[in-house]
């Protein structure tokens, strides 16, 4: 009984992560620039990946997988948004600038008075 819930919770939170991972994809495709890019592919991606290792832990009855599953969730939630941010930090600094539709330039500021 308690394996059959599992094993439905499991699909389910499989369907959430897959999901998420079909936005940032479609995001990737869709969206105008490489900062809204970005954007999608840390957010979107970093929860379907995690909803999916939380399956994985969910499923899974040996504790290391579990354990596992639970580390790499932690990972994903501590390095995907840095690694977002110094990816689109340098491609400001390489000189690649926003889409025409952007309306906020924070960086733009801080450029300019470095220079």
């Amino acid at each position: 009984m308690v394996e059959e819930i599992a094993a439905y919770a499991a699909g389910i939170l499989l369907l959430i992560g897959s999901v998420f991972s079909l936005l940032a994809a479609i995001g990737i495709l869709r969206l105008p620039d490489l900062y809204t890019r970005m954007h999608a592919a840390a957010k979107a991606g970093t929860m379907g990946s995690g909803v999916m290792l939380i399956a994985i832990a969910v499923h899974a009855s040996d504790p290391p997988v579990i354990l596992r599953a639970l580390v790499g969730v932690m990972f994903l939630l501590l390095t995907a948004p840095v690694s977002a941010h110094l990816l689109t930090r340098a491609a400001y600094s390489a000189g690649y600038r926003p889409a025409p539709i952007t309306r906020i330039n924070h960086l733009e500021q801080y450029s300019k008075s470095k220079t």
